[in-house]
């Protein structure tokens, strides 16, 4: 498949996720069912630097892990018959927090897609700030639409 280039306004047609909670303001790159590249510019106004801490503001890591999940689902939303559907992270693992992520900072990231069958995404996610890593995980993803299709039924 030919690789996507999506604005805010495609990333609106593949997935649920709007402000304040989408993590993700360019899909620079996705390769439907492989990887995706995209960045998240985060500014002063972000609801969570707020709380986040006062006086020292700084991306909570839970959220870089939410941008990297929310990328990632692109990889498996843009395939055919999925756009639209709910993707839900279910696990997160190997996760790695070694930057600090402040208002005027870019998040870049990278996210591979690793396996995918009967609705369940096996993924790994990268973040970089001015080329350096601050995050990355391993982490599961599903489609429950697509989950349902296998479960296994009680007809007795």
């Amino acid at each position: 498949m030919e690789p996507l280039i999506l604005d805010v306004h495609g990333i609106h047609e593949y997935q649920q996720n709007r402000y304040p909670y989408l993590l993700v303001d360019f899909a620079e790159e996705v390769i439907p069912g492989v990887s995706a590249k995209g960045y998240k510019n985060l500014s002063i106004n972000e609801w969570f630097f707020k709380c986040h801490f006062p006086g020292d503001p700084n991306m909570p890591g839970m959220l870089q892990i939410e941008a990297m999940v929310q990328l990632c689902a692109l990889t498996v939303l843009t395939l055919p018959g999925n756009k639209g559907k709910v993707a839900y992270l279910t696990s997160a693992n190997n996760i790695k927090l070694s930057k600090k992520i402040i208002p005027g900072d870019r998040l870049d990231m990278e996210t591979e897609l690793i396996s995918w069958k009967r609705g369940i995404g096996k993924c790994k996610g990268t973040g970089f700030v001015k080329g350096e890593t601050a995050c990355r995980a391993d982490f599961t993803i599903v489609l429950p639409d697509i989950l349902e299709e296998y479960a296994v039924s009680s007809n007795k």
